[in-house]
């Protein structure tokens, strides 16, 4: 299908030569013979400017008349040296057009039209299904975009999700939208009925829009590039999911201050804004693109605002490439945020058990989610230190973030230790440490006990801790107490790790978690 706004003037290859739609068609040829014309002509012109110059000479000759004379000649051939350079450069970019647009075939000049400005709005005329206008800016945008499954629909528990595991105050700061991708009219009347039904407060508060972006904005969607050896039908499902992404992401670009990304079949964790706006705080001061509170697909990916039209282009630009979540990767890196910054536990899981391509079985379970991640640990600032023998880059330090990433020692024998001294003495309500990984089940610390301390002693090479409380040993790898402040007399310096019985195995230590009052 044709797009409604159109280039004035496009060029491209013909057997011929160069056409331009305007109706007037050039050869290359012919363009390089009226250029070497015209210089031919500019040589005859200097020739007679030197003869008129050497009559002035023999007429007149004084100094004066020279010096002005040959002031005269360079100028004029400054002239014609420019605009012959510019002639010259004039049919160069000609050619260059020409082979640009050789490569570029009609069907994508108005997706590269838009990508002109990577800063501005994708021009999509959107319709509203369901909408009420928004009357301020949310601090988080929820996207959600769907399309007719052959097998199950999810759309509605996901909403429901989203609402109901959100306090009325968190209410106030979010804004849904849900980009009904299928050019299937019947099917889009059906479920905005649904959720018009369903939902019909949320919509009239303005925290639920239902939108759609006609056939008539989406590129050509046959014959595209069979990368990594896809099927065709595999190749235009995932190159269209990009454009439905890109055209829900320009949408939403001016409605909050963040952006969240979701699946059509996601659960969200109970007071899941908080959340997300404890971590944001976190991370004050601090670059980053792109915040993963998911690790499965396009579920979970956290963005500013401000980024939404840049990634929409780049969607756009690589459509055909590769799916949405694997281009998800090289955004970031461009944008120079080299690692991925993911958060534990995980606020959405995915609940689908039927893919929306061809209806296929997808039993993908994010095994860090946790339905009640309200109570984020505080952890507060404090220097680690290990006398195990770190493995490669995987120090202490790592174990302590809240990002995705974990200590990893190679086998700790009796006596080693693990230490956290804090910055200031702390009241600690709760302790939460996990060892292992999911993929590494037996790189736990199998033998070990925790320790509280006070009295941190001064040293040249590291603080560390005069007395040591024991708080109770490990079960299963694992170590969890509430109720600390009630247990413990004393402002806590610090925690260690303490490992009572040598191990052949070697040591992960995934996460520690720590709640103060």
């Amino acid at each position: 299908m044709k797009r409604t706004v159109r280039p004035k003037t496009v060029i491209w290859s013909t057997d011929s030569g160069v056409k331009i739609t305007n109706g007037s068609s050039i050869n290359q040829s012919e363009v390089k013979t009226k250029a070497s014309k015209k210089r031919m002509f500019k040589f005859h012109q200097m020739k007679h400017i030197f003869e008129i110059l050497d009559k002035m000479r023999c007429l007149r000759k004084r100094s004066t008349v020279s010096f002005l004379g040959v002031l005269v000649i360079f100028l004029l051939f400054m002239n014609l040296y420019i605009e012959d350079s510019y002639v010259l450069e004039g049919d160069k970019q000609l050619i260059r057009e020409t082979s640009t647009h050789q490569l570029n075939s009609e069907r994508y000049v108005h997706t590269f039209k838009d990508l002109s400005n990577f800063s501005g709005a994708i021009n999509v005329t959107y319709r509203y299904l369901a909408a009420t206008p928004l009357q301020r800016k949310r601090y988080l945008t929820i996207g959600l975009s769907s399309v007719k499954r052959k097998k199950g629909n999810y759309l509605l528990e996901t909403i429901k999700s989203i609402f109901e595991q959100s306090s009325y105050e968190e209410l106030k700061e979010i804004s849904v939208v849900v980009h009904l991708a299928d050019f299937n009219s019947s099917w889009r009347d059906a479920v905005v009925q649904d959720i018009t039904q369903k939902f019909a407060h949320h919509i009239i508060a303005g925290r639920l829009m239902v939108i759609h972006a006609p056939e008539e904005y989406y590129p050509i969607l046959d014959g595209l590039k069979r990368n990594y050896n896809d099927p065709e039908d595999r190749v235009k499902f995932r190159s269209k999911q990009n454009v439905d992404y890109a055209f829900l992401l320009n949408f939403c670009a001016n409605t909050s201050d963040y952006y969240v990304m979701l699946e059509d079949d996601v659960r969200c964790s109970k007071n899941f804004l908080t959340a997300i706006k404890k971590v944001i705080a976190s991370l004050e001061g601090t670059y980053w693109v792109t915040l993963e509170f998911s690790k499965l697909g396009y579920i979970g990916k956290l963005y500013h605002s401000h980024d939404l039209p840049r990634l929409a282009h780049f969607l756009l630009m690589f459509y055909q490439e590769m799916p949405c979540d694997w281009l998800l990767t090289h955004f970031r890196g461009l944008l120079a945020q080299k690692n991925v910054i993911r958060f534990k536990p995980s606020l959405f899981q995915h609940m689908g058990y039927y893919s929306s391509y061809k209806g296929t079985e997808n039993k993908l379970k994010d095994d860090d989610f946790e339905e009640e991640s309200f109570d984020i640990p505080d952890n507060p600032p404090a220097s680690l230190y290990t006398n195990m023998n770190v493995f490669e880059n995987y120090e202490a330090s790592k174990a302590y973030s809240s990002v995705d990433e974990y200590f990893w020692g190679k086998p700790p024998s009796t006596g080693d230790v693990f230490v956290i001294v804090f910055e200031n003495p702390i009241i600690i309500k709760k302790i939460k440490v996990n060892t292992g990984t999911e993929d590494r089940q037996n790189d736990i610390l199998h033998h070990g006990a925790l320790d509280v301390g006070e009295n941190v002693l001064p040293s040249k090479q590291r603080r560390q801790c005069s007395t040591y409380l024991r708080l109770g040993e490990f079960k299963n790898g694992n170590f969890e107490m509430s109720g600390v402040n009630q247990k413990i007399p004393f402002d806590i310096h610090c925690m260690r790790i303490y490992v009572t019985k040598t191990q052949k195995e070697w040591l992960i230590i995934r996460s520690i978690s720590i709640w103060t009052s």
